[in-house]
């Protein structure tokens, strides 16, 4: 009796060593996928930087297939963050806010950069100054963006509003990356630019700088971009979560210390998502107007969102409470 119960336990070992092998099998041919996104924008390098070196790759490891996805704006990643295509990524805090407002699941875990946003007017526009701008042709990524709320502020503090509002400034919206032919055809006069189009233009076709990234509201002190991921995320998945953070912060740290590659990656990362490869020379002076880290002010955070509504991008004055999950980057 003892030597069958002995044969049955050698077999039933067998049987689960075959079992734990077949798993192991299938497992290592089926990773897990995670998918970040982001924009061809200076804001955002240090998403470049990371894909380059494969930062995020090697903190969450072999068992994970690491994917990028690129955006022309903050609502079509909006989008795809809610309906799950990306778990996370850098976009600006304007789109994350209003999706926030209207009820999406989004965190914002860090910041990516500070700065980087540049009006800019047509060479031939005579425009020279903000008092030039009254009723012109402004553009902007998307309505209520980052970049348009920041000069919309300005220009309302200094008594001039856009047509939605019922002001003078007609507003239309594009691509950055189509600003310079748009000046160029003469369809717009100034332009809400994030970095390094701003610089293009400057070098290119001798736009003019009206208002500098020091001056125009919330310039120096609102993140340009934001790393975001979605709360279900961060409260179910908090390791992943932190291992993605360590990677974004591993990739600032990494532009920081070395500025010289890191503008290299970003032009060449540019370059793959837009066909335009820039000027080292228009990366380098877009450079001095940007500011990377991944530190978030939620005070400034605020101060945007009331922004954003005194200008009508909102209905109610927004509660950003939940909003900024600083967790992951203390």
């Amino acid at each position: 009796m003892k030597k069958f119960a002995g044969i049955l336990m050698v077999g039933m070992l067998l049987i689960l060593g075959a079992c734990g092998g077949d798993d192991q099998a299938s497992g290592a041919g089926e990773k897990e996928t995670v998918t970040i996104g982001y924009f061809p924008n200076l804001n955002h390098a240090p998403a470049m930087v990371a894909k380059q070196k494969e930062m995020y790759k090697d903190h969450l490891g072999d068992n994970v297939n690491v994917e990028y996805k690129t955006f022309p704006n903050g609502s079509t990643f909006m989008k795809a963050l809610a309906s799950g295509d990306i778990e996370g990524g850098l976009v600006g805090p304007g789109p994350a806010m209003n999706s926030f407002i209207s009820g999406v699941d989004v965190q914002i875990i860090g910041a990516s950069s500070t700065g980087g946003t540049v009006i800019v007017s047509r060479d031939g526009s005579g425009i020279k100054s903000w008092k030039d701008i009254k009723g012109k042709t402004f553009i902007s990524p998307r309505v209520g963006c980052t970049h348009d709320v920041q000069f919309e502020t300005y220009m309302k503090n200094k008594g001039i509003t856009s047509d939605r509002i019922g002001g003078s400034m007609k507003h239309v919206t594009g691509e950055p990356a189509r600003y310079k032919s748009m000046f160029e055809k003469g369809d717009v006069d100034v332009a809400t630019a994030p970095e390094p189009w701003a610089s293009v233009m400057e070098k290119k076709i001798d736009a003019n700088v009206v208002i500098p990234t020091s001056d125009v509201s919330f310039g120096e002190t609102l993140p340009a971009a934001v790393f975001v991921t979605s709360s279900k995320m961060a409260e179910n998945n908090s390791e992943r979560t932190q291992k993605l953070i360590d990677a974004h912060k591993e990739a600032v740290k990494y532009i920081n210390q070395n500025p010289d590659e890191a503008i290299d990656i970003t032009i060449n990362g540019i370059a793959d998502i837009t066909g335009q490869t820039l000027d080292k020379s228009v990366i380098e002076n877009a450079w001095k107007r940007t500011n990377f880290t991944y530190k978030v002010n939620e005070n400034v955070i605020q101060q945007f969102g009331n922004s954003s509504h005194n200008l009508e991008f909102l209905k109610e004055k927004p509660d950003f409470t939940g909003f900024v999950n600083k967790s992951f980057i203390q």
